[in-house]
């Protein structure tokens, strides 16, 4: 099966459960970082697509949405906490994307064309 190809959902297996004291998490699973940024990396509409993505609105929601989930996992986002400045950026990217979800935003054109 080809690791790219999105037009199917892929079968999770579960996560491996966080270190704990006191009943608590104290670190995002193994991994997680990085698989979120590389999922970041695939969504994110490039140079070469980006005139024909970037009216895209659930494209454009998803990129936001990974996005967040990579500030979300940053090393200053500790799982047992909600605070934090990584924190702050995951909620405002995902209000981002969930304004693009819900049509709240459009394409403002290309500033290359003087739009």
């Amino acid at each position: 099966m080809d690791p790219h190809d999105v037009s199917r959902p892929v079968p999770l297996s579960p996560a491996p459960a966080a270190a704990t004291r006191s009943g608590s998490p104290q670190t995002w699973p193994t991994s997680s970082r990085e698989l979120a940024e590389e999922l970041q990396r695939l969504l994110a509409i490039d140079g070469r697509d980006w005139h024909a993505l970037k009216g895209h609105k659930p494209r454009r929601a998803a990129e936001q949405l990974a996005a967040a989930l990579v500030h979300l996992l940053a090393e200053d986002s500790p799982p047992q906490r909600l605070d934090g400045e990584a924190q702050a950026r995951a909620i405002e990217l995902l209000e981002h994307g969930l304004a693009w979800l819900k049509g709240d935003l459009r394409d403002p054109g290309c500033p290359s064309h003087g739009h």
